[in-house]
């Protein structure tokens, strides 16, 4: 479950309270009075819900964006209500899903959720008025930022609270927003009973009792002393750090007394059963098990079950790459997280995720100011040179930091473009600054995650470097000979090998709205020389809504399928199949069941529409057709919605043993048995790509005659002429010849790498780094 809400400005809301002059049907963006008339787009998943309002998101001056947790409350109801028309609820067997990272601020007394009467829809009986803050902040808020950077000044700096809590400031930071509404609203933090995580809260609502978070979301909280920062320590919360946020020690114990216990057990645990009030009233049932519930971002990354050598990179609201790592080594480089879905008995793993908050907001405002549609974006970033220029000495670089962001930009804020090495108010030619704000986010990516190399968070052993029958960077060996750091001559001043590809990731997992722009796919392969694949639900989504962050109708979301795959695991273990029975970590055995599966229907590809008929076969289906839908109709599907139709492993036997039954986490069963095929996916995935244009490469120079020459004075119009006068729709990437262990893991090939033009990229990045410099140092 995924609940999710999109950009809705409202000028003059306090973020804190709720808005008494107006009626509650505002929250489902229902039209009334200034708002206007608004839709309320509600897409159920049984393998999981993204609930997605135009209207979900609340602006205010100051960078605050918050959300009413009221409007949580009654999509849920909205949810259940629709799943209980159209689906026998008693079938499903657990449940996991996911949220965004958001607190959830309860006004004490708290409402006893096991005593709901089943009569009455939960809004009904818990209001917004059980809510000390009513519209509390989310994951693109920066409100708290300047709290984030007192906090760290307080625990000696960015590295030394990096040691300590296990990561430095950032605006999302839980501790900063208690530490802002402490000081800016005492009486709300007086009111305040109990705080829990938006994934929490959800979790609490299914089970009837209030759960706690999980060891990898009390990580991003910023009070949280993991077990392996200090030898022989246990993981807790750090009393000290709580000390300071509260103002003194009894407010500092009220804050943990606030967060409750947290499960170290690394997920692979149920947290409770579904509770009574669900049963009641919507049939589930009672033996149905509620598995712990993570952020969205980590989700999406058990969704798709990387590799050692894979880094996942995901494009939305914020730009996020996560990448799986060894060893527990925390620095101010990035921010690592417990491996949500981990059995006690093994090696911990953890997760290394780095952060651009500057991301689809850049993307939008770039193409609204010099192309007007996504189409004539995608298009003038495909025929612009790499750099921005045809020239090897005057490339363009550009640095959009519209919000405070994560560390180096900490302080940094504004927008800074760069020609020939100088800072100029616009380019000369208007038409690279698409092109130069995209190059400008993804190389960030790939020069942090180079820099994190030396810290050893990934062991003996980064990227590709992993696999043993790698092919090496033509430059590997030379590497090896000379001495690297930061004043080696040879390395231009940085301290890795900007030219030496066997430390990058081997694959890129790319998600989200823009990866679906082709040349965005290609150019994250150009930058990382590695190639780009895509879930086939996404590429296949991407047809019917090429730019949208949300899956079109049908369409899984990522997050969603993560906590199914949870669900699914955790059942597994209890029920006793093979799958539950300890054979490797979680993403081992989701690849063996999905492995069985592709063996059992005779090797063909996934779903990703449930409005498609299944096949048993490879053969491919035609681009758009809708037979890449996941899951095959329900005698009682009436809804565009996503559902897992999953038999149990022995299948046959199960059902004369029981009559029948599906297990799922807001998925059905066993992931042995998901009967999909990829639509456009699969059937390009045998034919070779079917791109309309070229990959971008560093020696390809289009003409850039037919787009118009617009003029860069003060008052020059943008550059619609890149699109012509009327915009043409948006080309979605489509799926490239794939290998059938990829297909079957439900991924889709959309770029390949070039190893030339990553060299072209190679040689920009000591450049781009020295200006980074100089904006970190405010010298310009």
């Amino acid at each position: 479950m995924n609940l999710r809400g999109w950009k809705y400005a409202k000028p003059n809301v306090d973020p804190t309270k709720g808005d008494p002059g107006e009626s509650d049907s505002r929250w489902l963006g229902l039209p009334h009075g200034i708002f206007g008339p608004r839709t309320l787009q509600c897409q159920e998943r049984i393998t999981g819900v993204v609930w997605c309002a135009t209207g979900g998101i609340f602006t205010t001056p100051g960078d605050a964006y918050t959300t009413p947790v009221e409007m949580w409350l009654k999509g849920f109801d909205l949810l259940l209500e629709k799943l209980s028309k159209n689906y026998d609820l008693a079938r499903i067997k657990a449940i996991g899903g996911a949220a965004q990272q958001a607190l959830v601020w309860w006004k004490a007394p708290v409402p006893p959720l096991q005593a709901l009467d089943p009569r009455l829809p939960i809004h009904a009986q818990i209001t917004s008025q059980s809510f000390s803050l009513q519209n509390p902040p989310i994951a693109q808020d920066t409100s708290a930022h300047t709290h984030a950077l007192a906090l760290e000044a307080a625990l000696g700096g960015p590295d030394l609270m990096s040691a300590r809590v296990g990561t430095c400031a950032h605006p999302s930071l839980v501790a900063a927003q208690l530490l802002r509404v402490r000081e800016a609203w005492p009486d709300i933090w007086t009111r305040t009973g109990r705080i829990q995580m938006a994934s929490s809260f959800l979790a609490s609502l299914l089970t009837g009792q209030l759960a706690g978070m999980g060891e990898a979301e009390a990580s991003s909280t910023g009070l949280w002393v993991h077990a392996g920062s200090q030898p022989g320590v246990q993981s807790h919360w750090d009393e000290g750090v709580m000390e300071i946020v509260g103002g003194n020690r009894e407010e500092g114990h009220r804050i943990w007394t606030w967060l409750g216990d947290v499960d170290i057990s690394g997920g692979r645990r149920r947290i409770g059963n579904i509770s009574r009030y669900l049963v009641d009233r919507y049939g589930f049932d009672p033996e149905a098990i509620i598995t712990p519930f993570t952020s969205d971002y980590l989700s999406t990354y058990l969704s798709l079950c990387p590799s050692p050598s894979d880094a996942v990179l995901t494009f939305g609201p914020m730009d996020v790459m996560m990448a799986p790592a060894a060893n527990f080594v925390p620095t101010r480089l990035y921010n690592l997280y417990p491996h949500p879905a981990q059995d006690a008995s093994e090696k911990k793993r953890y997760i290394v995720t780095l952060t651009s908050r500057n991301a689809d907001v850049p993307r939008a405002l770039v193409r609204d100011m010099y192309t007007k549609s996504w189409s004539a974006f995608d298009r003038l970033v495909a025929i612009v040179p790499p750099g921005g220029s045809i020239g090897l000495d005057d490339k363009l670089f550009s640095f959009w930091l519209l919000q405070g962001d994560t560390y180096p930009f900490a302080h940094v804020k504004g927008i800074y473009r760069f020609e020939t090495g100088v800072k100029v108010n616009e380019f000369r030619d208007l038409r690279a600054n698409p092109r130069c704000l995209l190059e400008s986010q993804i190389i960030s990516f790939r020069v942090r995650w180079s820099r994190t190399i030396p810290a050893g968070v990934f062991g003996a052993a980064a990227g590709r470097a992993r696999n043993a029958n790698a092919t090496p960077s033509p430059i590997t060996g030379a590497s090896q000979k000379r001495a690297t750091g930061v004043n080696n001559s040879n390395n231009m001043g940085l301290p890795f090998d900007p030219y030496d590809y066997a430390t990058l990731p081997a694959r890129i997992l790319a998600t989200g709205a823009a990866a679906n722009f082709p040349s965005i796919a290609n150019l994250a392969g150009d930058v990382f020389n590695a190639p780009v694949l895509m879930p086939t639900t996404q590429v296949d989504a991407a047809q019917a809504i090429p730019h949208r962050n949300t899956p079109a109708p049908g369409f899984p979301a990522r997050a969603a399928l993560g906590g199914a795959y949870v669900a699914r695991w955790v059942w597994g273990k209890e029920k006793g199949t093979p799958a539950g029975t300890g054979r490797g970590g979680f993403e081992e055995e989701v690849r063996r069941l999905l492995s069985k599966r592709w063996a059992a229907t005779g090797g063909a590809p996934l779903r990703t529409n449930i409005n498609a008929p299944g096949s048993t076969s490879k053969a491919p289906s035609a681009a758009g057709s809708g037979a890449s839908t996941p899951y095959g109709h329900g005698s009682r599907s009436a809804l565009g919605s996503t559902i897992l139709v999953e038999e149990e492993e022995e299948e046959i036997e199960e059902m004369e043993r029981t009559g029948g039954g599906y297990g799922l986490g807001f998925s059905e069963t066993d992931m042995s048995r998901i009967r999909t095929v990829t639509g456009s996916t699969a059937g390009t995935a045998m034919s070779g790509s079917t791109l309309g244009e070229a990959p971008s490469s560093a020696f390809t120079t289009p003409d850039l005659g037919g787009l118009g020459s617009p003029s860069p004075g003060a008052g020059a119009p943008p550059a619609d002429a890149a699109a012509g006068s009327t915009p043409s729709a948006l080309q979605p990437v489509t799926a490239m010849a794939t290998s059938d262990a990829e297909l079957q893991l439900g991924l889709a090939k959309v770029a390949e790498p070039d190893v030339d033009a990553f060299m072209a990229y190679a040689a920009l990045v000591p450049e781009y780094c020295r200006l980074e410099g100089l904006l970190i140092k405010g010298i310009v």
